[in-house]
């Protein structure tokens, strides 16, 4: 893993993308592995970290070419709770961008589970650019399957969908989609 204090680590993202544009008070943000303890039963800490806050109110996810939310990987377990997850190779080729290279990618990482991510009271689905629009395509209008982890948003009754044009391009209902949200009803409105 990486540092809490490397400018990849989930601190210092959020910080840097949610926590500074929006205002928000640094000390009330939790991200997995925050406590900088040890690796081992980091996991279960962040769950308990969870539950004492009593949960999520909003998760903000993307999604990765592989389908993967958090860090999930296919395959993994729509139950699954906060662990270390191995990535794909696929996963770190993606994010190698934000570091210096391939090599210096984690192969590990320390994600929130689907499960977890389920129990949100509302989840907010980011993906921009051609290269997400089968991952999109597979988590809003594929089978609920384990090899598609994105697609367990079809199990939450309280998820937005952002995405452009490039990635909605592969979605075989998205006049429909379109039109819903044009004629959403006063109480849907976010």
């Amino acid at each position: 893993g990486i540092d809490v204090t490397h400018p990849q680590s989930y601190r210092s993202v959020i910080t840097r993308e949610v926590v500074e544009p929006l205002g928000l008070t640094a000390a009330l943000v939790r991200v997995p592995g925050d406590d900088n303890g040890p690796l081992d039963g980091a996991g279960d800490r962040y769950e308990q970290d969870i539950n004492s806050a009593g949960g999520i109110d909003l998760q903000i996810l993307g999604i990765g070419r592989t389908g993967h939310i958090g860090f999930n990987e296919p395959g993994s377990s729509f139950g699954s709770t906060t662990r270390v997850k191995t990535l794909t190779q696929q996963t770190r080729q993606d994010n190698s961008r934000f570091f210096g290279s391939l090599d210096e990618v984690p192969t590990h990482c320390l994600t929130q589970g689907i499960g977890t991510i389920l129990r949100a009271r509302h989840l907010f689905l980011f993906a921009f650019g051609a290269s997400k629009a089968q991952a999109i395509a597979s988590a809003v209008e594929g089978p609920l399957t384990a090899s598609s982890p994105g697609s367990a948003i079809q199990l939450h009754p309280h998820v937005t969908v952002f995405v452009d044009t490039q990635a909605a391009s592969e979605l075989a209902n998205s006049d429909y989609y379109r039109q819903a949200f044009e004629q959403r009803l006063d109480w849907e409105k976010i």
